[in-house]
C-alpha cells in the first residue's frame, strides 16, 4: 500500500520542482524528503523522478502517481470532514472557487448568507478560471466550484447545478452595431482562457479578430471601448456590474451557461449543501433584478 506522506511528499514536488521547497513547506529535512521519495520509487518499482540541471523533474510514471496523489489526499481530508460531521460537529468549512464576476456578485452574496446564519463555518473564496476550479474540484482543494461553459457537458464525477444563462454582448462606442460589422477593427481581449472564447465567437460569425490590446479587468477592458481603441465582447453579468459611460452593449446569441459544481456522489457535507443552496438563492434573486440573465433552472436539480 502507498504510503500518504510520501503521496503528500511527491504531490508537493510536482508543485514546487525542488526538494528544497518541498522541505521548506513540509517542515522536514533535504535528506529526510529525498529518502522518502526513494521509498515511494521502491513501492512502485519504478523511477519517479530524474535529475535536470541543478533540479529535479517528474518522469512521466511519477506526473501520473502526483496528479493522482493530490486527488488521494484531497479526498482523505474530504473524509475527515464527513467523519467529523457525522460525529455530531456543528461547525465546518466550505473552500469556494468563482470566475471574477460571479464571485463579486452570486457569490459573495451567499458568503454573506452564509456568514450570518452559521458564522462557525470557516468559508474561504478563490479567483480562478473555470478550468482551474473543476481541477481544484476534482483534487479535492475545494468543495464548491461556480463555472460558467459554453456547452451542456458536464464531468461524469461532478453535480452541476444551472443558476443562469450569461449571454454575450458586443461592446462599441456607436449604437447599431453587429458582429459582422467589425472583421477589421482592433479587438480588446482578457486572458488567454477568455481569449479563445472571444475568437471562437468571431470565427463563428466569419472572421479571426485582430487582437491589438488585452486585459482582464473589464473596467480596463470597457475603457479602452469609451476611448474609441478598439470593441469587445464581454457577457452580460460583467457589463452590469461595471458600466462605463460611452460603452453600447449589443446583445448576441451567443451565451455561456452559469454553474454551481460539487464533487462525487449526494450527500454533501451539511455546510456544502448550505452554501450550494445560498447560491441558489442569490442567483435567482440576481435574476429578479437582471431578468435579462435568464431565468434560474436549478428547480430541475442538479446533472450529472
Amino acid at each position: 500500500m502507498l504510503d500518504l506522506f510520501r503521496l503528500k511528499v511527491l504531490a508537493a514536488l510536482a508543485r514546487h520542482g525542488s526538494v528544497t521547497a518541498v522541505a521548506r513547506e513540509l517542515g522536514y529535512g533535504q535528506p529526510s524528503i529525498s529518502h522518502h521519495l526513494s521509498r515511494l520509487e521502491a513501492e512502485v518499482g519504478l523511477p519517479l523522478t530524474r535529475r535536470a540541471g541543478r533540479g529535479i523533474r517528474l518522469t512521466p510514471a511519477g506526473e501520473l502517481l502526483a496528479q493522482r496523489a493530490a486527488e488521494i489526499l484531497g479526498r482523505v481530508d474530504s473524509a475527515e470532514d464527513e467523519l467529523a460531521a457525522i460525529g455530531g460537529l456543528r461547525s465546518g468549512r466550505v473552500r469556494v472557487a468563482g470566475f471574477q464576476s460571479a464571485l463579486s456578485s452570486v457569490v459573495t452574496t451567499a458568503a454573506a448568507t452564509m456568514r450570518g446564519a452559521a458564522p462557525a463555518i470557516e468559508l474561504t473564496l478563490e479567483d480562478h478560471h473555470p478550468d482551474v476550479a473543476l481541477q481544484l474540484l476534482r483534487e479535492g482543494l475545494i468543495d464548491v466550484a461556480v463555472v460558467f461553459r459554453y456547452d451542456d457537458e458536464v464531468p461524469d464525477d461532478m453535480r452541476f447545478t444551472h443558476l443562469f444563462d450569461d449571454a454575450m454582448q458586443l461592446l462599441s462606442n456607436e449604437p447599431g452595431q453587429a458582429l459582422e460589422d467589425h472583421a477589421d477593427s482592433s479587438w480588446i481581449a482578457g486572458c488567454e482562457g477568455c481569449r479563445k472564447d472571444l475568437v471562437n465567437v468571431c470565427e463563428g460569425a466569419g472572421f479571426t479578430p485582430r487582437i491589438r490590446y488585452t486585459s482582464d479587468d473589464p473596467l480596463v477592458q470597457q475603457s479602452m471601448v469609451a476611448a474609441g481603441l478598439g470593441v469587445t465582447l464581454m457577457p452580460e453579468l460583467s457589463v452590469v456590474q461595471h458600466r462605463v459611460p460611452g460603452v453600447v452593449p449589443t446583445a448576441l446569441d451567443d451565451y455561456r451557461r452559469v454553474h454551481v459544481a460539487t464533487y462525487g456522489e449526494p450527500p454533501d457535507l451539511p455546510a456544502t449543501s448550505a452554501f450550494v443552496q445560498a447560491v441558489v438563492e442569490a442567483a435567482r434573486g440576481l435574476v429578479a433584478l437582471h431578468p435579462g440573465l435568464g431565468g434560474s433552472s436549478s428547480a430541475a436539480g442538479p446533472r450529472h
